[in-house]
């Protein structure tokens, strides 16, 4: 299951300019509007438009990752692990992430080709 999918922008305002109506149109609202993102859903964010954490410059891939949704902390830990074991690179080890949400707990790896993706759980456990 993917939680959510982002994508890199160096405007924020001039995203939300854009992708508002069209988010609107496929029957997203705004679920969180920051300086440095925006999040569309309908219950909770699934589109996410942000300015890279890294801090350098969006392009097509930076700022981009993919979240899938884990059924606990002890799948996000295995998720890591594994990805480590088969050729991954460290991009976040497993825990909590308050500055999105009390309960976010997540671990970010980058494959062997250089794509983020992510484990994430609201699971309190």
């Amino acid at each position: 299951m993917i939680s959510h999918l982002s994508v890199g922008s160096n405007d924020i305002a001039r995203a939300k300019r854009f992708y508002g109506p069209l988010m609107e149109l496929l029957g997203m609202r705004v679920i969180k509007d920051r300086t440095t993102a925006i999040d569309y859903g309908v219950s909770t964010f699934a589109f996410s438009i942000e300015t890279p954490d890294d801090g350098k410059p969006a392009t097509p891939g930076n700022g981009v990752h993919i979240a899938f949704e884990a059924q606990s902390r002890e799948v996000v830990n295995k998720f890591h692990e594994l990805a480590l074991q088969n050729g991954g690179r460290d991009g976040g080890r497993p825990g909590l992430r308050p500055k999105y949400d009390a309960n976010y707990y997540a671990a970010v790896v980058v494959d062997p080709d250089g794509n983020k993706i992510e484990a994430v759980t609201f699971v309190s456990r």
